[in-house]
């Protein structure tokens, strides 16, 4: 009974993500149709407007665009890691074998990539991007994959979704360690002392969810502040979150249950919609087929499909792990491909990497155009593959 309310609830979270899908993708055309036109200032001083309290004792003044990266993408990464805790317990993930097998699948995808640049970019003054062509956007790639609904099995989804979270923070350490002028302890600090008060609310078998969520704000605070980008405190806030095995829904799936709509039809479409506001230029298109840009472009399409599936083969012959149940080496692939999908925290990466405006353009054009590529084929090579034992 466990397994059905299980199954249930993930095909809920999925079905809300799919139509979620197609509104994000409205937005990402609509943000670059507007980019590309007069209107465009006037959606960027939107952005750029500035919002929230600032005095002795809080800093929470930030642009639009900021509150929307680090603010709401936080409740995101909150649901997501709900979902991924939960299977861990109660699902696809709780067993050792089928758990190590995204995590050592995204260690993989994201260190090939990272060599494919550097084999291209070494000793120039576009090295620094290194870190660039490592980053899922795990927004735009579990969208891409909810459009196919019942054509995969619901472990590929999981798979991904748990490959793409653990990619996310391979980025988030990439970020604070070599991408961040330094790293504030106190905060820190602070940070660890709110989640050491979660830890021991879920110890004190604490049931209401909505409590947890108190602390967690403060933790968003003080990561935020730290120098590590905020949307890792949704991930540790949903660590703490209390669930169970049996088929009383938990804490933890009410949580879940709750934010799946707004996320999915508000948070990401809004997310999709700020972060596509780019003004494509003709000098970007020179930077396609320079070092920067096969770095970029090569190690996302090419990088992320072999850094997985070299990783997934390594792990199957040697019986480290398990495919997921009812899937082929097809369907690696095409989530591999679907890794490919860069964008958001690549981009972020790529303002990051470069102090010269070109470079950045051009980073940006050769994320866009990858991510969408990667995006399309993933989609195509899933949709025309079979599961093991059939539909």
């Amino acid at each position: 009974m466990a397994q059905l309310i299980n199954l249930h609830a993930f095909r809920n979270f999925f079905k809300s993500t799919n139509a979620g899908g197609l509104l994000l993708f409205i937005c990402v055309i609509l943000a670059l149709a507007i980019a590309n036109t007069p209107w465009a200032r006037s959606l960027q001083l939107v952005l750029d407007h500035s919002l929230g309290i600032e005095n002795e004792y809080v800093h929470l003044r930030y642009p639009i665009l900021l509150w929307i990266n680090d603010g709401l993408m936080a409740v995101f990464f909150l649901l997501v890691g709900l979902e991924i805790k939960r299977e861990i317990v109660e699902g696809e993930l709780s067993s050792p074998r089928q758990a190590s097998l995204p995590i050592l699948c995204a260690i993989g995808g994201a260190v090939v990539p990272a060599l494919i640049y550097l084999s291209l970019n070494g000793g120039q003054d576009t090295a620094g991007g290194w870190g660039i062509p490592m980053a899922t956007d795990i927004a735009f790639a579990l969208a891409v994959i909810s459009l196919l609904g019942n054509r995969i099995p619901n472990s590929l989804k999981i798979f991904l979704a748990a490959l793409a979270i653990v990619d996310d923070l391979i980025a988030i350490l990439v970020i604070a360690f070599f991408y961040s002028s330094g790293l504030e302890t106190s905060y820190l600090l602070y940070a660890a002392i709110g989640l050491g008060i979660l830890i021991l609310m879920n110890r004190f078998n604490i049931q209401n969810p909505y409590l947890y969520l108190i602390p967690g704000i403060f933790i968003w605070y003080f990561v935020h502040h730290s120098g590590i980008h905020a949307t890792i405190a949704g991930v540790l806030v949903a660590m703490t979150i209390p669930t169970n095995d049996t088929d009383v829904e938990s804490p933890l799936e009410r949580l879940e249950h709750a934010l799946a709509k707004p996320v999915n039809f508000i948070i990401i479409p809004l997310f999709a919609f700020a972060n596509t506001n780019i003004t494509l230029e003709m000098e970007m298109m020179d930077g396609l087929t320079s070092a920067l840009g096969l770095g970029i472009g090569l190690g996302l399409l090419l990088g992320k499909p072999i850094g997985i599936l070299t990783t997934a083969f390594i792990c199957i012959k040697f019986k480290i792990s398990n495919l997921p149940d009812q899937a082929t080496w097809r369907h690696i692939l095409g989530v591999g491909l679907l890794a490919g999908i860069g964008f958001t925290m690549s981009i972020f990466i790529a303002i990051l990497s470069f102090d010269s405006a070109g470079h950045i353009a051009e980073a940006k054009l050769a994320i866009l155009l990858t991510s969408l590529f990667a995006g399309i084929v993933g989609y195509l090579i899933l949709y025309k593959t079979d599961s093991v034992h059939g539909k």
